[in-house]
C-alpha cells in the first residue's frame, strides 16, 4: 500500500552524507527530502553548486526538496531576556547570533530558490523563562519573513520548537493568530510539544488552525521526571501517532508527514535507527 500522505525525511537523520541517506530513503519509499546538514555543514553554509548538485541528487532519486530546514530564529534575542536553561539548544553547525539573521535569511531564500524548496523552516529565537514578553518581536520578526517570502512564492514554516519561545500549539495559535498572513503558516511537531508539556493529540492539536499546518515533523519520546525527554523508535512512546496521522487526514491535510528522528538508535547508529523510524512512519502513513 503506499503512503496517503508525502513520506519524507530530514536527510543528515540518516547520514551527513547524502548518497547514504537517499538510498536508505528510497528503500523505504520516501518521496521527499528536507535539507539541514549535508557533508558535516549546514545547509545555510553550502554554495550554490553543491545546493545545486544535491537538490538535483534528490530529485534524480525520486525525493525532491519540499523543505529547507533553516536555522533562521535560532539565537538569543537581544535585551533583558533570561534563557530558560531547562532545554537543550541544538544548532546543527550554525552556531549565529541576532545580528546575523537578515545575512542569513537572504541565504535561506536563495537557497530555496536554488533548490526549488516550497518550505522555508523558521524558529522564535531562544526560549526565555519569559516567553510572552518576546512575542512582539516575534512577530516583528516574522511579519518581515512572510512579506519576503509572499514576493518569492514560498511559505515561511514556522515550527514549534520546546527550545524557543513559540513550543505548543497554544503558542503557535496564538502567533498565528497575531501574523495573519497567507505565507506564514505552522510547521506542526507533535513531540517538541510534548517535551514543552503539552500533550499534543489530541489536546494540542484541537487548538491549531488546521489550514494553516504546511508541513509535520514526527519524532517520538517520553519524558522522564526530571524533564528530560527520551527519544525512542517512531509510534513507539508517547505522541499518539496513529491517532494523529488519522486526524490529519480527516482535516484535509495535503501536505508531507518528515521524520526527524533524533533517537540515536541501537548501539549509537543512527541509520538504523532513522530507518527504523522511517518503516515505522510508513506503516503509520499506509494503515
Amino acid at each position: 500500500m503506499y503512503p496517503k500522505l508525502g513520506l519524507a525525511a530530514i536527510t543528515d537523520e540518516f547520514s551527513s552524507d547524502l548518497h547514504i541517506a537517499l538510498s536508505a530513503m528510497a528503500a523505504i519509499g520516501m518521496n521527499g527530502s528536507e535539507f539541514r546538514v549535508l557533508y558535516g555543514k549546514n545547509v545555510i553554509e553550502l554554495s550554490d553548486d553543491e545546493l545545486k548538485r544535491a537538490a538535483a541528487l534528490a530529485s534524480a532519486r525520486g525525493m525532491p526538496v519540499v523543505s529547507i530546514a533553516s536555522p533562521l530564529l535560532k539565537c538569543v534575542l537581544p535585551g533583558d531576556h533570561e534563557i530558560d536553561a531547562r532545554y537543550q539548544q541544538d544548532v546543527f553547525g550554525s552556531q549565529r547570533t541576532f545580528d546575523d539573521q537578515p545575512r542569513l535569511a537572504e541565504r535561506a531564500f536563495a537557497i530555496c530558490r536554488l533548490t526549488g524548496a516550497k518550505i522555508l523552516r523558521v524558529f522564535s529565537y531562544w526560549r526565555t523563562t519569559k516567553p510572552e514578553v518576546t512575542h512582539d518581536a516575534v512577530a516583528e520578526a516574522l511579519t518581515n519573513l512572510a512579506q519576503t517570502a509572499q514576493q518569492e512564492g514560498i511559505t515561511i514554516g514556522l515550527e514549534n520548537e520546546f527550545a524557543c519561545n513559540i513550543a505548543t500549539a497554544a503558542e503557535s495559535a496564538l502567533m498565528l493568530k497575531r501574523v495573519d498572513h497567507p505565507n506564514l503558516k505552522l510547521i506542526w511537531d507533535p513531540a517538541n510539544a510534548l517535551v514543552a508539556g503539552e500533550t499534543p493529540f489530541p489536546d494540542g492539536y484541537q487548538k491549531l488552525p488546521k489550514e494553516r499546518i504546511v508541513h509535520v515533523h514526527a519524532k517520538d519520546c517520553h519524558m522522564e521526571e526530571s524533564g528530560k525527554p527520551i527519544w525512542g523508535p517512531l509510534g513507539t512512546r508517547h505522541v499518539d501517532w496513529k491517532g494523529q496521522i488519522r486526524a490529519l487526514l480527516d482535516d484535509g491535510y495535503t501536505g508531507a508527514v518528515s521524520l526527524e528522528t533524533h533517537w540515536p538508535g541501537p548501539d549509537g547508529d543512527k541509520l538504523k535507527a532513522s530507518t527504523i523510524c522511517g518503516w515505522n512512519l510508513r506503516g503509520l502513513l499506509t494503515a
